[in-house]
Formats: C-alpha cells, structure tokens, sequence
C-alpha cells in the first residue's frame, strides 16, 4: 500500500462522516440549510461597515463593543450583538469566510438552535473570563493585566473556535479538533493577548457542553433501555429534523 492509499484512507477515516452529514442536506435544500450562517455573516459584514464610517463607530460600539470594566449588566446586554462584531484591527474577510465556513457546517450538522446556544456560551465565556482575570490580576494563574480592562472582547472568532470544536467531537474528527485547540494554545502562548486567551475559555466552553450529552449517555448504560452504546460513547445525532423510520435526534 502506497503512502497516498495510506493518506486518503486517514482523510476518509477522519473527514469522511462529517462530509456525508454536510453533503446531504447541502444537496436537499441548498442556501436554506444554512440560512442562520448566511445572516451571520451579512450582519456581520455590515457592522463592519457601518463601524468604519464617522456616524457609525458610536452606535456599534455602544450596541455591541463589549469590555471587562462594563458594569456586568452592560456586557449581558451587549454580548448578542458582539458575537457579530469584526475586530477593527484584523482583515474582515478572513473573519467572514470563517463564520460561512464553520457556522455552516455547524449548521447543518448540530442543527441551528444548538449552534447558536455554543456560539454565545463560547463568547460569554470569554467575556466572563477577562473579568475573574483582571480581578485576579497578572500575578495569579490565567489573571490579566489590568490594562485588559480596557480591550474590546474577541468577536466571532471566539465561537467559530468553539463550533469548530463541538463539530469535530460529534463527528469523531479527533486529530482536527485536536489541531484546532493546539493552535489556539500556541496563539495565546506566542502572542498572549486577551484575544488568545478568550479563544481558550471558548474551547473549555465548548468541550464541557460536548461532554454534557457523553456523560449522559454514558450513565444511562447500567440501566435496560440506556442511549449508550457498546463501545461507551453516546451516538452521533443531530437536531435537524430529517425523514425515516430510523431517524433519531436528540442534542448532537
């Protein structure tokens, strides 16, 4: 066997159960699988815009521009909106063509409630970390610099870590999710900035919401009649409502 054949065999064992559950739907209902990622990146693309005008930068920042020193009632209040909200100092495409990437496989393959409650448990993460960090203080393990306080929390980038999180444990990516979450350590290590360790707590979010439905499944084993299987580990569902008599969905 040739080390291409060995190659492909790993990409198919890898990416192969996630590119059927995208193909399908893809194919059966085209753009309208995707709806919740395709208004995701327009809003997205036109609060850039509309931030980088003169009368617009107030009104974004004001609406959706979420810092540690908030009063906590103020950073809820603007945290839906900030999900949506491009980083001023970063290329905007790279961040769009992230977001139709990851939030449309995320769509169609955790279903779109599913994948909007991980987009926003990931950017509250973030946000309620940068507050214990600053008030720990940089001398404390994880604690920020007070000058943090100050910094605009990440925007989509935080969840599309997390998306690409959940995607890769529903679908038995192993080796990608693994490559997702050291490149996001390295970051935070080579650049250590609020952003890299908010893409952190993101993962930490996103991993304790993928072991919620795994420890579930795996408890009701002992008892007749448990959703866990023989090998331990909770099926691969989706929230997407598909027809057949064998169709099950549930929370992945």
């Amino acid at each position: 066997m040739t080390v291409g054949q060995d190659l492909r065999r790993a990409a198919r064992r890898e990416w192969g159960p996630l590119w059927s559950a995208v193909r399908a739907p893809l194919a059966a209902r085209g753009p309208r699988a995707v709806s919740l990622t395709l208004a995701s990146v327009a809003l997205t693309a036109l609060l850039q815009v509309v931030q980088n005008r003169p009368w617009g930068y107030g009104p974004v920042q004001t609406l959706g521009a979420v810092r540690a020193d908030d009063p906590l009632r103020t950073a809820l209040l603007r945290t839906p909106l900030s999900l949506f909200v491009p980083a001023l100092d970063l290329p905007v495409w790279g961040a769009l063509a992230q977001m139709l990437v990851v939030f449309g496989v995320a769509e169609v393959c955790l279903g779109r409630w599913r994948t909007l409650l991980i987009a926003y448990a990931a950017t509250l993460a973030g946000t309620l970390y940068a507050r214990t960090g600053i008030a720990a203080g940089p001398g404390a393990f994880l604690g920020l610099p007070a000058s943090d306080a100050r910094v605009v929390d990440t925007g989509p980038s935080a969840a599309v870590v997390a998306l690409a999180v959940c995607v890769c444990w529903a679908h038995r990516a192993r080796v990608t999710g693994a490559v997702v979450i050291v490149a996001m350590a390295a970051e935070a290590v080579l650049k250590d900035n609020l952003a890299g360790r908010e893409h952190l707590a993101a993962i930490a979010a996103a991993l304790a919401l993928c072991a919620v439905p795994a420890l579930r499944g795996r408890g009701g084993q002992g008892s007749e009649g448990g959703s866990g299987t023989r090998s331990g580990a909770p099926p691969i569902r989706s929230w997407n409502l598909r027809r057949g008599p064998t169709q099950r969905t549930s929370w992945w």
